[in-house]
């Protein structure tokens, strides 16, 4: 088992100690597509997996999720959330297991979807159908210090319902002067860099566990795509995420590195529990 660079009481001080009013902004990765941003004072979780709800879903059965790295922390710790995403119905995405806990910890948050899985995520967290924020590609809301624009994403095709909304999103974040771009699982479509560009992104979270039939899951961006997405947008990094969770769908991420190096993308590769800053990057555009 991969145990987090910090995890639960050491986690939870670093997040607490880290919290400063600056130009710049703090992230830690919490494996799979989860993340958790610091901005300001509030924070935001982007698709957090932090149970084991799928390793007991499928332990007998034939697609076992035999769990790679540890849990960083008891989301039922996180007492000081402003805003939680999810990116789609998965439930590495959309856990009730995470979830239900979070909110019960801190029921100011403010839970953003897509608008097409409001029903359904409803029903999953036993929540009253109004009170998740719904978004569809290109429509934008303000929740605290953050301003959320969705962006349609492929797993491993685009997909609306009945009124046309997309139900797999990734989500543009502005904090003040820096943009974020959390794709959450998504593959290459055509347009996709285009409808990007126009954000500035400073940093992307991109997946790179890639596609492989024999799974039995829908794929999503392989590293070299990865790094080639980061570069077409002109992302100032990239993060790589959704590998080293699960044993049957996850990649080497030296592939990404690699693939970085040769189309002169900037990455950055993040261990479990770890922190990042901007201020790595220097100031805002």
């Amino acid at each position: 088992m991969i145990e987090p660079v910090l995890k639960d009481d050491h986690f939870l001080t670093d997040v607490r100690f880290a919290n400063v009013s600056d130009d710049h902004f703090r992230l830690w990765w919490l494996g799979q597509s989860g993340f958790l941003v610091q901005w300001h004072g509030q924070h935001l979780l982007l698709d957090p997996y932090l149970s084991d709800s799928l390793t007991v879903k499928y332990a007998n059965s034939d697609q076992p999720h035999i769990r790679m790295t540890a849990r960083v922390v008891d989301p039922g710790r996180l007492n000081f959330i402003t805003a939680v995403s999810s990116s789609h119905a998965h439930t590495d995405h959309l856990d009730p297991g995470t979830l239900k806990p979070l909110l019960r910890a801190s029921p100011q948050l403010v839970l953003v979807i897509p608008e097409a899985n409001r029903k359904l995520v409803a029903e999953r967290l036993n929540v009253p159908a109004a009170m998740p924020v719904g978004l569809n590609d290109g429509q934008s809301i303000t929740v605290g210090a953050f301003r959320f624009t969705g962006v349609s994403s492929a797993h491993e095709r685009l997909e609306y319902d009945a009124a046309g909304n997309s139900r797999f999103l990734g989500y543009i974040v502005q904090l003040g002067e820096w943009t974020i771009y959390h794709s959450g699982d998504t593959i290459l479509y055509d347009g996709m860099a285009a409808k990007l560009r126009p954000f500035a992104v400073d940093i992307a979270m991109l997946p790179i566990n890639g596609r492989a039939p024999g799974r039995g899951v829908p794929g999503n961006l392989d590293g070299g795509e990865a790094a080639w997405l980061g570069r077409e947008i002109g992302a100032r990094t990239v993060i790589p995420c959704h590998w080293d969770m699960f044993t049957f769908n996850t990649a080497r991420v030296q592939e990404f590195i690699e693939a970085a190096r040769r189309v002169g993308q900037r990455s950055d590769v993040l261990r479990c529990g770890q922190r990042w800053e901007s201020r790595s990057l220097g100031s805002p555009r």
